[in-house]
């Protein structure tokens, strides 16, 4: 299984001046990691929280926006104020249950992106957002940007069939070729390594795409523990190819200027 890390490549540029000389002065941009959901027997809660600390450590801000189909439902203040629903976890992680809240903001093309605008307003203190969110969410929100999602897997045969599945589609709808894997499970047990190889055969032989690096943690674990090299090499890998859409000021009547599609 390839370890190469690969950066994303740059976006385009906006195409007038304007829009240029705002992103110039727009300091610090929030980034995405699109985080695909698995309903089947994984323990998200624990995953994410061991990724967002991750990157924490790794010297970043991180918001954790929860959107998945089994995620917590967001507060009713959530349409009139969503910064008022962002809840601080520590000094370096806060979070949003999102149930539902991207596919609030559909347009008229079936993009969701306009939520991504509005996130980066709602928590401006953020650098990195792991945006958790079902497959087919994520191709609402993310269509036409270059993105390394990371996996989310549990050991049992329907949790592995549906991150697969998961990433066929994301590399059929996107054109997502470069993955990482995030496992529920013992890091150190031989079942977890099996796993990600075999996810690894699976996006080469059948989908012609690269699971470039995987990490597991154990639900029943002590939250407390060091995190593992695996995690830490995952999350700095993230760190340095994350997502990285073209937002101008963070501001309510800010503008994006759309990425190329691929």
């Amino acid at each position: 299984m390839s370890q190469t890390v690969l950066d994303a490549p740059s976006l385009a540029e906006p195409a007038d001046q304007a829009a240029g000389l705002r992103r110039l002065f727009a300091g610090d941009r929030l980034r995405f990691v699109p985080v695909v959901a698995n309903p089947h027997g994984v323990s998200q809660g624990v995953l994410l929280e061991r990724l967002a600390t991750a990157l924490a450590e790794a010297g970043a801000q991180v918001l954790v926006v929860d959107a998945a189909e089994t995620s917590p439902t967001p507060l009713e203040l959530a349409g009139l104020d969503l910064a008022a629903c962002v809840e601080p976890l520590s000094p370096h992680v806060s979070y949003l249950a999102a149930r539902g809240l991207p596919l609030e903001h559909v347009d008229a093309q079936g993009s969701c992106a306009t939520f991504l605008d509005l996130l980066a307003v709602a928590a401006p203190q953020a650098q990195v957002a792991l945006l958790h969110a079902s497959a087919q969410t994520l191709v609402r929100l993310f269509h036409g940007v270059v993105a390394r999602p990371v996996l989310l897997a549990g050991q049992q045969p329907e949790s592995i069939t549906h991150a697969y599945a998961a990433m066929k589609l994301l590399a059929q709808r996107c054109r997502w070729m470069q993955f990482d894997l995030f496992l529920a499970g013992d890091p150190w047990a031989r079942a977890s390594a099996h796993i990600a190889q075999r996810v690894a055969d699976c996006a080469g032989h059948f989908v012609g795409a690269n699971l470039h690096l995987w990490a597991a943690a154990d639900p029943q674990g002590n939250v407390q523990e060091p995190i593992t090299m695996q995690l830490q090499r995952l999350a700095g890998a993230q760190w340095r190819s994350r997502t990285d859409l073209p937002l101008t000021l963070a501001s309510p009547g800010a503008t994006r200027a759309r990425p190329t599609p691929l």
